[in-house]
């Protein structure tokens, strides 16, 4: 019964997410020792509502390829897509959420928060959505607080809802809880597979963190070692909510290690 809600929950929310196409894209960079190929021929097709995360060697790309379906610069060739309209620049429908929260010292989370909705000129009319995403991260209370009375797993959560507060239909995620402790990291990995669940939008995750990606997304794509290239895709089909206990989920784990030639340390 639980497993038949949070599917039609999902299939209902897919109105609200954006399909990403990635095809033929390569990408590179011009250094003073010469042309650095980074991407190389990458097809990628991310469904409305689907959690994709990427996986593969520290350097290998894929950084790169989040600034380019966020629109942050182009594609030395190729082409990427949301909903069939090629991605020529920053969107309010693409929100990425880095590594560092990069919150402004000088504003209270609220403001933080607001600060999307404040560029677009609709904060006046809109300041109940603030209140909402501050809400979804589990922050009420803290509206008045500023960034450096804030744990780091708060202050994630500021970014996070000060993504959630745009309503994207895609949340690009470049290692969001790569410098959380681990208690807390396995946390907000629950609380972001539910948020978007409940929300219903894409996402796309990079993650040098093979149970995190396994445990949280339904496709995991592998990159081979610059310039990358897609080696491989696994389907992870298994229902929401997921233990990480699960066999399932271990046999996963050795599968995905083994195609990142670690297989033999497992």
């Amino acid at each position: 019964m639980v497993v038949a809600l949070l599917k039609k929950q999902q299939d209902e929310n897919t109105a609200v997410a954006s399909r990403i196409r990635v095809e033929q894209v390569s990408h590179g960079f011009d250094t003073l020792t010469g042309r650095l190929d980074v991407l190389e021929d990458i097809d990628l097709d991310i469904a409305p509502g689907e959690f994709v995360a990427l996986l593969g060697p520290s350097g290998c790309g894929k950084s790169t390829l989040l600034r380019l379906v966020a629109g942050l610069e182009p594609a030395s060739a190729g082409c990427i897509t949301q909903d069939d309209k090629p991605i020529t620049r920053p969107d309010p429908s693409r929100i990425v959420v880095f590594q560092d929260p990069t919150l402004f010292p000088w504003r209270t989370v609220w403001d933080n928060i607001a600060l999307g909705l404040e560029a677009q000129g609709i904060l006046k009319q809109e300041k109940a959505r603030v209140d909402a995403a501050l809400q979804k991260v589990g922050l009420e209370g803290f509206e008045k607080s500023y960034p450096h009375q804030l744990s780091g797993g708060m202050a994630q959560r500021v970014a996070l809802a000060r993504a959630l507060v745009n309503n994207p239909k895609v949340l690009i995620l470049d290692e969001p809880l790569g410098k959380l402790d681990s208690l807390t990291r396995l946390e907000l990995q629950s609380e972001l597979v539910s948020l978007w669940l409940k929300n219903g939008f894409s996402v796309l995750l990079v993650t040098h963190d093979v149970e995190e990606a396994l445990f949280m997304a339904q496709r995991v794509i592998i990159f081979t070692p610059r310039p990358a290239k897609i080696a491989a895709e696994l389907a992870v089909d298994l229902p929401y909510p997921r233990h990480r206990g699960d066999p399932k989920l271990a046999g996963l784990r050795h599968e995905v290690l083994d195609r990142l030639g670690l297989g033999t340390s497992w």
